[in-house]
């Protein structure tokens, strides 16, 4: 992709301590995100305004259902999210021998299942699983021995899923069987080694390419198939957390960011810190997310 012009709009003006997984949501034009550490489940409505609703617990993400409303994965496992009382009922927990691990980052792939990835409270223990909640509510452990799972995306034909560990500076790459929902053939897709930022939230445009957050490094960044840096986005926040393609045309980058990560002098430098971005005329589009379900 050659230089293009583009312009970097705030879509909401919030302090969320880590936003996360902005999702559009075609049927009513409105994009939802969650503050995973406040926690809430957010919906920017049609003139700005923004509806919240309050989470019992941490919520790592968030994904469509087919038949409304939201399934969430939450420190106590994956839920049902009501939107209409802000209720949550408990799907399953996948770890409950490890009480204090939550899940993060997770998506839904074009068959109607639920990846997910788990994480401890810390930032150094691998003690992280990938898991899969298919339609009929039964889970399956993936692959494990990730510290804060994160990076979950997948390709335009669906049949690559990319997951990485931030922490462990590696993103990978699977092969993604779409009839069985297995995956093998795991290999380095992206390594952060050295380098200023971290990979956090991400997605992939409709021509292939691989967007993400690049947290600490104030940027998004677009990669290659190969995992070359093909574009570096500066945004005026150091923490971009995720970002996602919406708008009706798919054609605007939601990107979220968080403040946790600051002290009270880099607050007052960065007042943007938290809010919700919008990037416009990157000159690519995005696809829609697939909801949960058969």
């Amino acid at each position: 992709m050659g230089k293009r012009s583009y312009e970097i709009r705030v879509a909401h003006h919030g302090h969320d301590l880590v936003g996360e997984c902005p999702l559009w949501h075609p049927a009513e034009n409105k994009l939802y995100w969650i503050d995973t550490r406040r926690p809430a489940i957010q919906r920017l409505e049609c003139h700005g305004e923004v509806t919240t609703w309050t989470m019992p617990t941490n919520v790592g993400s968030i994904v469509f259902r087919k038949n409304g409303n939201l399934i969430g994965a939450l420190k106590n496992g994956f839920c049902e999210i009501d939107l209409s009382t802000g209720q949550t009922k408990l799907i399953i927990d996948p770890e409950p021998e490890f009480p204090e691990n939550r899940l993060n980052d997770g998506k839904c792939d074009s068959q109607g299942r639920f990846w997910c990835g788990s994480r401890d409270p810390t930032d150094h223990n691998p003690g992280g699983s990938l898991y899969r909640l298919n339609p009929d509510y039964s889970v399956k452990k993936m692959d494990s021995g990730f510290i804060v799972s994160n990076a979950m995306a997948f390709s335009p034909d669906g049949k690559t899923l990319v997951f990485g560990d931030s922490r462990g500076e590696t993103v990978w790459k699977y092969d993604l069987d779409l009839s069985s929902g297995e995956i093998s053939n795991k290999r380095v897709y992206i390594s952060t080694e050295g380098l200023p930022w971290r990979i956090d939230g991400a997605t992939f445009d409709a021509q292939g390419y691989y967007w993400c957050a690049l947290v600490g490094g104030g940027a998004v960044g677009r990669f290659d198939p190969e995992g070359r840096l093909d574009q570096f986005i500066q945004v005026p926040v150091t923490h971009p957390t995720m970002c996602n393609f919406g708008g009706p045309n798919l054609d605007i980058l939601y990107v979220t960011s968080g403040t946790v990560f600051l002290n009270e002098t880099q607050k007052m430098q960065q007042p943007l810190a938290g809010s919700l971005f919008s990037i416009h005329g990157l000159g690519v589009k995005g696809m829609s997310e697939p909801f949960f379900g058969s």
